[in-house]
């Protein structure tokens, strides 16, 4: 019988949404399986190695860079262990040892005209490699949505057999203290606001806040977000000329969570969701929330969302407002971790049992 083997580099990096949603499944994983039945694979300079009851922790003992990690010292290690499948959370697949392996969306196939200049057209290229890879060699894929599934079934042509929708969650903003002095940070927050999280990638389409509140100026947005990997620095740099348009840079969760239980609404005006969890985050600290009407963020947010027109500013905000939606718990009581991390680990016993079947009959 073969065994799991989680590529554990996501540890390795700052915590967003792919990220985020490894690390509560993985910590989930630990919690329901056996002494060592599953393993994780961790180089040895992350930063903060959880603290694992069950899981096997494996630390390589060099330093590696990620493209390195994938494409030589995860294959070369299976090559010897070939007792393991591994489960990668981050949209790569290992060509020679392909496991299962999540694939969050597929927007670098999409929406080519968003990625210019050399540097981000070569991380546009290597994703769709992934993309192509995982396509045809992943053992199982699973992905976030049923968006997404379609998207994945219909661009690459593959059996729909081959993937499951396993949803994100919000669980793990139970544990986060809210931290307001975020508000003495930046004292023109006790006004009304408008609150906006996310990166600077064109897909986060920061330009609809921008021209809304160029159209709007007496309504005031407060934007945060992790602005190191920048595809869209033109927009930061009209952002931060609008006098009722707060820039507030990166914040931690607990400063997140106070914004958002004081925030007029929560907006997520992007294009191209592959889940759009900070909305749900949201949700759960009572805010209400408007986000756009594309891609899965229907299907995820149903009738609790006020909808929005990525590509159109004409209109009023506050009057949107005024309309009547849903109760949230609906969706809150949908989406769980836990939930999650059964319906992922049925999968791991599945193909890991299929392994030992296959030879044995």
């Amino acid at each position: 019988m073969k065994k799991i083997l989680i590529n554990g580099y996501f540890l390795c990096r700052n915590i967003s949404g792919i990220e985020r949603y490894a690390y509560e499944i993985t910590n989930r994983l630990d919690s329901i399986s056996s002494k060592n039945e599953i393993s994780i694979i961790i180089p040895c300079d992350c930063k903060n190695i959880p603290s694992y009851k069950n899981l096997n922790i494996i630390i390589y003992k060099n330093k590696i860079s990620n493209i390195i990690w994938h494409l030589f010292i995860l294959q070369f290690f299976l090559f010897l262990n070939k007792k393991y499948i591994i489960l990668d959370f981050s949209n790569t697949c290992l060509p020679f040892f392909p496991g299962i392996v999540f694939l969050h969306d597929i927007y670098c196939k999409y929406y080519p005209q968003d990625f210019k200049g050399l540097k981000n057209n070569i991380v546009r290229f290597y994703n769709l490699i992934q993309y192509w890879l995982i396509a045809q060699k992943a053992m199982h894929i699973a992905t976030v949505s049923k968006f997404t599934k379609e998207q994945i079934i219909t661009t690459y042509k593959i059996d729909p057999k081959r993937i499951s929708v396993i949803y994100s969650s919000w669980d793990h903003f139970k544990s986060i203290d809210s931290d307001y002095s975020i508000l003495n940070d930046f004292p023109v927050l006790s006004k009304p606001f408008y609150f906006c999280l996310g990166s600077l990638y064109k897909r986060k389409n920061i330009k609809w806040i921008i021209d809304y509140a160029l159209k709007n100026p007496e309504s005031l947005f407060a934007l945060s977000g992790d602005y190191h990997f920048i595809s869209n620095k033109s927009d930061l740099s009209m952002a931060k000329k609008i006098k009722n348009l707060i820039i507030l840079g990166y914040i931690n969760d607990n400063k997140v969570k106070a914004l958002m239980e004081k925030c007029k609404a929560f907006i997520l005006p992007s294009y191209y969701e592959g889940f759009g969890l900070t909305p749900l985050e949201a949700l759960s600290c009572g805010a209400r929330i408007i986000i756009s009407n594309t891609a899965s963020l229907p299907e995820i947010y149903e009738n609790t969302a006020y909808y929005i027109n990525p590509y159109n500013t004409d209109i009023n905000l506050d009057d949107l407002l005024q309309h009547t939606v849903d109760n949230p718990q609906k969706i809150l009581n949908k989406y769980s971790y836990d939930t999650s991390t059964l319906q992922l680990y049925k999968l791991i016993k599945k193909y890991c049992y299929a392994q030992y079947y296959n030879k044995h009959t």
